[in-house]
Formats: C-alpha cells, sequence, structure tokens
C-alpha cells in the first residue's frame, strides 16, 4: 500500500496495476474530476497545492483506517495531483481491492470522504469572474486572500 501526491496526469491503469490481487475479487476505483460547472460558476480550471509531507501522512493515515474496518481488503492506494488541472482532469483516484465488492465499496467511500476531512490539499479555483482558494478539511476555512500558512494546520 501507499499514497502519492504527483503534478503529472494520474493514470488510472497504474493506480488499479498497484491493487489488482489474484485474491481480491472486487476492485473499486474511486476517479475524481475537474468539472466545469460549480454551484452555477463556470470554472476555468484549478490549481491545487499541498502541505506534502503532511498530506502523505493523513493518506497513509486513511489507508490505515480502512484495513482496521474493512480486514478483507487486501490493497488500498491513493493519488492526488496538485498543480495547475484543466476540465475533466483527474485530481484523485483511489483504488481498493477485496474479495467482495461491498468491502470495497464501502472502504472507497470512506476513503475520499476521509480525504475531503483530513488531508491538506487545497483548491484555487478560477472562474470567469474572479479566483479563491478552497480548503475543505475540518478546522479550515475558504481563504480569499491566499491559501492557508502551514502554521495554521498546527494549531
Amino acid at each position: 500500500m501507499g499514497c502519492t501526491i504527483t503534478r503529472d496526469p494520474i493514470k488510472i491503469d497504474e493506480i488499479y496495476q498497484q491493487v489488482v490481487r489474484r485474491e481480491a475479487g472486487a476492485v473499486t476505483v474511486f476517479v475524481g474530476t475537474v468539472r466545469e460547472l460549480t454551484h452555477g460558476k463556470k470554472t476555468l480550471y484549478l490549481e491545487y497545492e499541498a502541505y506534502e509531507s503532511m498530506a502523505l501522512k493523513k493518506m497513509e493515515q486513511i489507508i490505515d483506517e480502512i484495513k482496521q474496518k474493512w480486514p478483507a481488503v487486501k490493497q488500498a492506494t491513493m493519488i492526488h495531483r496538485i498543480g495547475r488541472l484543466e476540465i475533466t482532469d483527474i485530481a484523485i483516484a483511489i483504488a481498493v481491492s477485496s474479495p467482495h465488492r461491498p468491502d470495497a465499496y464501502e472502504a472507497n467511500r470512506y476513503a475520499i470522504e476521509r480525504v475531503k476531512e483530513l488531508v491538506p490539499i487545497w483548491k484555487k479555483e478560477h472562474w470567469e469572474d474572479g479566483e479563491k482558494w478552497i480548503g475543505n478539511q475540518q478546522g479550515t476555512k475558504e481563504y480569499t486572500a491566499g491559501k492557508p500558512e502551514e502554521s495554521d494546520l498546527l494549531e
């Protein structure tokens, strides 16, 4: 198991290959992409930034939580892209394998929800009429002047 933060385009087959196992009859892959419309606003592109060392630790924590909650899970991994992403680019991919589909589905859904709660990754949404940094993690807020500083996360 392992997690990655990258500036390169995410290749779904590579994340699938990391989790596929002979004893696993189910592999789920969640792919989060950049959408064009958010709350009626047209997005031009997104910029993602991360507190990378902390983000990787939190991503690994989520994988550990999955193994605790779903002991049948054979393998799990996730990759998040940072930098500038265009509409339809893949921002995140999460793959989980298990002997049966219920565990794979549930663990994968759990993973993306936990990423949104815990992982210090921010996106700057660029619209036709402006831009804004957004942090979805618990304890963070929207930052109109810029992304939060690492010291904001350590409080």
